[in-house]
């Protein structure tokens, strides 16, 4: 007898392959028949009209820390995800020394946006080998999740606070390498590391990692390739822009010495930057030709990240501003009202130095979100640029006298600068790049600055009913079986007879992500910014009923998957 049974549901399979109509069977946890199903089963729905694709795969989170709290992975099981990776950037919660518990949270606060009472309060923290935290998971969770382990934790497990600022001895090296085996021995999915300089702890230093010189990080890659089913995520200042030729070099060698994938975050395509898709890309061409792949993550939507003068932000990281914004807050509020200092701000912000971050430069085009104070009532939603004009202010030092009247409490929304028709004619014809995978929604992390969970609805409604960049079935194949092929997952990615039973009901007409609002629903009455899934009718995972309407089932059904046995190695060749 089946489990189930979905009944003439529009199966997209993962593959690319054209649509068709079937029913598809579940039985302990697979997909036991794809067809016309006679056989009896416990429960039967009608999926007429609906679409039934694999659960979508989100290759690059940090739920590292709320699985804990949250078995569900919220709001990405909502939206159709049923496999993440997570570990990536260098930072894990494990290997680790009990007395290494607070700065390992503080750093997590810092440099991945997370809240430090839920940190503290809603994870149990009894783990010191990678293994032990894998198990403290397992048989937990909702969804099915792997590990990468990451290079800051390594470092301070066996180094101490040398690990910021200090080189490892060749006897600490060794055990570096050591814990790595060990931890994929356990069931780490590989190695994660970061050289970014927008990575910093808690204490405000550059994070552990980031001392590491290119010996110390071949040295780990080489482990990775001793081991079944491993892969390499790597972070460098370059990322965020353009890489130097000394970037290139080092993604290049890291992969193919340890003869595994090396997949990096985020690629940003713009098409007034016409040249970064290229110049990034290069990296992957020249690690293809030494026997090596590369891998570059990006968005297929806008995610927009909320800005605030009052707290730690990306505006701390144009250069100049971090000393201002890091002053106490009435402080910063003189120092902002100066126009002498604004003006330098401004010239920081627009200069070359700046990369990326210039894009957040236009201050006019910033839209005001929540307010905090009489003066700002009925600003929410208003474009500075109109309420400086209505002033007779400059937009920059408009915004500033918004924020001021809130004590710095505003939250800002820069509209984005690359949301025109060239720049995604640029993204559909960059998605079909062989080393280009959909993906970075860094889920779990800077919770109450973006919520990117929800691109896999948002993405599907945009090609079915939107800007249709591509077809339903390319669209659900490169959410599904392109990230599952990449980390080498056995037998997920599919609607595949006899393969794990991962899978998405939604409907076409409707499916969608709605608007990001921000719930209080972190342990310690923390905020994070949560997206409704619309047009999800159901998700399982390894078979068993997970969400029904955007509602959990209190069903755990989820694995902890693990390299080699959930894992096969993917050929760099």
């Amino acid at each position: 007898m089946l489990d189930h049974v979905i009944k003439g549901a529009t199966v997209v399979d993962g593959t690319g392959s054209p649509a068709s109509i079937a029913d598809v069977g579940i039985r302990d946890g697979r997909i036991a028949v794809i067809g016309t199903v006679t056989e009896e089963s416990r429960t039967t729905e009608d999926a007429a009209g609906l679409v039934l694709a694999p659960g979508f795969v989100d290759p690059h989170t940090h739920y590292d820390a709320q699985l804990f709290w949250d078995p569900y992975a919220t709001p990405s099981l909502n939206h159709g995800v049923t496999t993440v990776a997570a570990g990536n950037c260098g930072f894990t919660l494990a290997p680790l020394k009990p007395q290494d518990a607070d700065y390992t949270r503080r750093m997590m606060s810092k440099v991945e946006g997370m809240s430090l009472v839920a940190l503290e309060e809603g994870a149990p923290w009894s783990w010191r080998g990678f293994g032990e935290y894998l198990d403290a998971l397992e048989g937990r969770i909702a969804v099915n999740a792997g590990f990468m382990v990451g290079h800051c934790a390594l470092r301070r497990y066996v180094m101490g606070a040398d690990a910021v600022g200090g080189q490892p001895s060749e006897e600490q090296l060794a055990e570096i390498v050591g814990l790595l085996h060990e931890a994929m021995d356990a069931g780490a999915w590989g190695f994660s590391t970061t050289q970014s300089s927008t990575h910093s702890d808690g204490d405000g230093q550059p994070v552990a990692s980031r001392h590491a010189r290119p010996a110390e990080l071949l040295a780990l890659s080489r482990a990775v390739g001793e081991h079944e089913g491993t892969q390499i995520e790597a972070i460098v200042a370059g990322c965020l822009d353009q890489f130097s030729d000394a970037e290139i070099d080092l993604f290049v060698e890291m992969s193919a010495v340890a003869g595994r994938p090396l997949n990096w975050n985020v690629l940003t395509v713009d098409a007034a930057v016409p040249e970064r898709v290229p110049r990034q890309l290069f990296a992957s061409e020249r690690a293809r030709k030494a026997g090596g792949r590369v891998v570059a993550l990006t968005m297929p939507i806008l995610t927009p990240m909320n800005m605030s003068l009052g707290t730690f932000c990306a505006l701390n990281l144009i250069p100049g501003w971090g000393p201002i914004l890091s002053l106490p807050v009435p402080e910063r509020i003189a120092k902002l009202r100066e126009p002498d200092v604004r003006a330098e701000m401004l010239r920081n912000a627009n200069s070359k130095e700046a990369g990326v971050f210039r894009r957040l430069a236009n201050f006019g085009r910033y839209v005001i979100g929540d307010t905090y104070s009489a003066a700002n009532e009925g600003l929410t939603g208003r474009v500075v640029n109109d309420i400086a004009a209505e002033r007779g202010q400059e937009p920059f030092e408009c915004l500033v006298e918004i924020c001021a009247a809130d004590e710095l409490r505003t939250v800002l929304w820069p509209m984005p600068s690359d949301n025109d028709p060239a720049s995604w004619a640029l993204r559909a014809e960059t998605w079909q790049h062989e080393d280009v995978l959909l993906g970075g929604s860094d889920a779990g992390a800077h919770l109450d600055r973006m919520c990117g969970a929800p691109y896999t609805t948002r993405f599907v409604g945009d090609c079915l009913r939107g800007r249709k960049l591509v077809g339903l079935e390319q669209a659900v194949k490169m959410l599904t079986d392109d990230p599952a092929r990449l980390f080498g997952l056995r037998e997920r990615g599919q609607v595949r007879e006899g393969w794990h039973a991962d899978l998405v009901l939604f409907d076409p007409e409707r499916i969608d992500a709605g608007k990001a609002t921000l719930v209080h629903d972190l342990p310690g009455d923390s905020p994070r910014l949560d997206s409704k899934a619309i047009g999800i009718r159901a998700v399982w995972v390894n078979g068993v009923e997970a969400i029904r309407d955007d509602v959990v089932s209190g069903n755990v059904p989820g694995r902890v998957l693990r390299s080699g046995r959930d894992t096969r190695t993917v050929s760099t060749r």
